[in-house]
């Protein structure tokens, strides 16, 4: 029932609080103000506030996919130097950028040397795809194989297992650049395979694809299995050139 007797603010503000709506509770006297002096109707009023409220649980939720991604660091797309590589195809990663291929659920391989901007472009895609309302989860390769290894070892692999599953969008970084037992081949299987067609992947790697069966133990069975899974709907971005974090070094 409406009552119809002066407003309490306490009261108000308590009920607002119980309704979990933080902009209501900053803005509901000012904009009270504002309506007053240009004559707003109760509905205006009321679009107004509710414009607020949404406004701030949209940026909320974007520093939370933001947080929860783990990113070690943040870029941007922006900030990248593409007259370093050698060979880039410039278009063919600003079209990524749309990342249709994460609605779509397929892939992304970034290949190329140390230090030519593979994990910068991975990071600033990974980060385009939270500001546009994507889960997603950073990861080096190795860390998966610990990680789901341990817990493995606890018993807990199941729900490990989710964590890399359930993201809209999970960066595999660094794949390739630390040895991979057999074990640990079979758990970033597992990982790939629960993804595939379910979820996109951008994975950046510093070998081509033939010299794969060196990352899993030269275990050639395995190895087509992993690039079968991840091809099969994927774009390949080859990167080339000298290490831009070498860049001063190799100037001298």
């Amino acid at each position: 029932m409406i009552n119809k007797n002066k407003t309490d603010e306490p009261i108000l503000n308590q009920q607002l609080s119980y309704l979990k709506l933080s902009a209501f509770i900053d803005q509901y006297n000012n904009a009270a103000q504002i309506a007053t002096k240009q004559q707003w109707t109760y509905i205006h009023y009321l679009e107004e506030l509710t414009q607020e409220e949404v406004s701030r649980r949209k940026h909320n939720a974007m520093k939370r996919r933001i947080r929860m991604a783990r990113f070690p660091v943040l870029k941007t797309i922006e900030s990248f130097d593409w007259n370093w590589p050698k060979k880039i195809n410039r278009l063919q990663v600003e079209n990524i950028f749309h990342l249709n291929f994460v609605k779509d659920k397929s892939n992304i391989i970034f290949i190329g040397g140390v230090g030519l901007g593979k994990t910068h472009l991975s990071t600033a895609l990974a980060y385009k795809a939270c500001l546009k309302g994507y889960s997603v989860l950073f990861v080096q390769a190795i860390d998966i194989v610990n990680t789901l290894t341990a817990a493995q070892h606890t018993g807990k692999l199941k729900n490990e297992m989710k964590k890399y599953s359930k993201p809209d969008l999970l960066v595999v970084d660094e794949l390739g650049y630390l040895p991979i037992d057999k074990k640990g081949a079979d758990m970033l299987f597992q990982v790939i395979s629960l993804r595939y067609e379910k979820g996109a992947i951008v994975l950046t790697t510093n070998k081509k694809f033939k010299k794969w069966p060196e990352i899993f133990g030269n275990d050639s069975t395995l190895t087509s299995a992993v690039l079968d899974r991840l091809l099969h709907h994927a774009e390949v971005a080859t990167i080339e050139g000298d290490s831009y974090r070498m860049k001063d070094k190799i100037d001298k």
